[in-house]
């Protein structure tokens, strides 16, 4: 008899629903840890080691039409910094640094880089001398 009430009593707040969720979590908290660890202590051995290849550089081939190319030549730190502007909608600027100051050597670095003609290098190229 004094189950019912206490059956009944749990009825009228709702704790029939609510008293199992305690064991829940306790049953999914000890599942879980069993679980990580059998797969944090499996010991996976690897045949073969990584080996990285660090002499191997990544070549970029781009076709871009070139709108203009702006060098800025800073000649007390012996570099030339560079600016393509492209007509290409995805990639509409280009930077570079060269660690040459001579505009003819600047040319030829930009003509390689490019993929131009040192006369169409010419003929796009502004300078400007930082002292």
């Amino acid at each position: 008899m004094s189950n019912s009430k206490w059956f009944k009593f749990l009825q009228s707040w709702g704790l029939e629903f609510w008293l199992p969720i305690p064991l829940l979590g306790i049953i999914f908290w000890g599942g879980s840890s069993w679980t990580a660890d059998r797969v944090l202590s499996n010991n996976n051995s690897i045949d073969y080691p990584l080996q990285s290849n660090t002499h191997q550089s990544l070549e970029l081939h781009l076709e871009v039409k070139v709108i203009s190319i702006e060098a800025e030549i800073h000649q007390g730190e012996n570099f030339t910094e560079v600016q393509v502007n492209t007509a290409d909608s995805s990639l509409t600027e280009l930077r570079f640094e060269f660690p040459v100051i001579e505009v003819n050597s600047v040319e030829q670095a930009i003509g390689e880089k490019l993929g131009l003609s040192q006369e169409d290098v010419i003929k796009l190229v502004r300078y400007r001398i930082d002292y």
